[in-house]
């Protein structure tokens, strides 16, 4: 546990996390192509001396890699020269980024009142066996990530599933195999 003293020291310096040095990233372990690098390292030097511009770097920077790795937050910061563990306090605060890899589509199954009642929970069992991953989990092939979430506000057409942006209601257990043909 770091001490206090150890703690504003990395919120000042950006360099430590609590009193370890940051190590330098090994960047190529994220597997970016050098037109992706090149793509990160503009939005990075356009925005660099700004204020509050962090959000958006990220999210630009999720768009080329899909994820946020920690070798991303760590370049995020050192090339915005602000401590890593604003970057990182932003990036694990806010459910639009995402530290592990993400698929092409995020299949979000609704398990509000309505759609539990109406049969949500059966939906997504039926997507587990088709997909054979968990929610929070993505596919191999990276084309599907499976995600619970609250309700959507479409009550009126549980139960619903929501790929990408098209939302999908009244389905059922059966309906499953053919939706998933539509985005493969």
């Amino acid at each position: 546990m770091a001490t206090t003293e150890e703690k504003i020291n990395t919120e000042q310096t950006g360099n430590e996390i609590e009193g370890h040095e940051i190590e330098d990233e090994a960047i190529d372990d994220v597997k970016l192509t050098e037109e992706e690098l090149k793509e990160l390292e503009k939005i990075i030097e356009e925005n660099k001396g700004q204020r509050g511009v962090l959000i958006n770097v990220l999210h630009k920077a999720q768009k080329i890699l899909g994820y946020l790795p920690r070798e991303i937050q760590v370049r995020v910061a050192r090339g915005l020269d602000i401590p890593f563990s604003k970057v990182y306090s932003v990036v694990s605060f806010y459910s639009l980024f995402s530290t592990n890899p993400r698929g092409k589509y995020t299949i979000e199954v609704c398990t509000g009142t309505a759609c539990y009642v109406k049969g949500a929970e059966d939906i997504l069992k039926k997507l587990k066996n088709e997909l054979e991953i968990e929610p929070g989990e993505t596919t191999d092939d990276k084309l599907f990530t499976l995600e619970t979430t609250r309700c959507v506000g479409a009550c009126g057409m549980a139960p619903v599933v929501i790929i990408g942006d098209d939302a999908h209601g009244r389905l059922t257990v059966e309906d499953v195999p053919k939706l998933l043909e539509q985005y493969q």
